[in-house]
């Protein structure tokens, strides 16, 4: 099980580089509700439907989870590890996600495999 970041998703449906990776990843996967807004506002700024997205994702196998107080805590606690701050918000509730659930991550931004974070991280692209 993995969980997804935004980037990743959206890297998907917008058929970017890493979209192959991405799909392979979906059946069993979960994403942050908070993710799932990000990955919403993103393609309404490109004028595209949002209505079929989350029905299409959780018919791939992909978990829509909430955000929970625990991921809260956690996800402000993350701009207390080193480059916690370069972190923004929707990236730290998709951390904090992957921490509750002992999973790792994918994601499409290289900058986080920089980090030094609590958990493991993988690329698409």
């Amino acid at each position: 099980m993995t969980v997804l970041d935004a980037s990743a998703v959206l890297a998907l449906i917008l058929d970017e580089r890493g979209a192959a990776t991405a799909e392979s990843a979906l059946p069993g996967s979960r994403l942050s509700a908070a993710n799932l807004a990000e990955v919403l506002g993103k393609l309404l700024d490109a004028g595209l439907d949002v209505r079929p997205v989350a029905g299409l994702l959780q018919s791939a196998g992909v978990t829509i989870e909430p955000l929970t107080l625990a991921d809260a805590e956690l996800a402000g606690a993350l701009r207390g590890v080193s480059g916690g701050r370069k972190l923004s918000l929707g990236d730290r509730c998709c951390l904090a996600l992957a921490l509750r659930t002992g999973t790792s991550v994918l994601t499409a931004d290289k900058a986080w495999a920089k980090l030094d974070l609590p958990v493991d991280v993988h690329l698409v692209r």
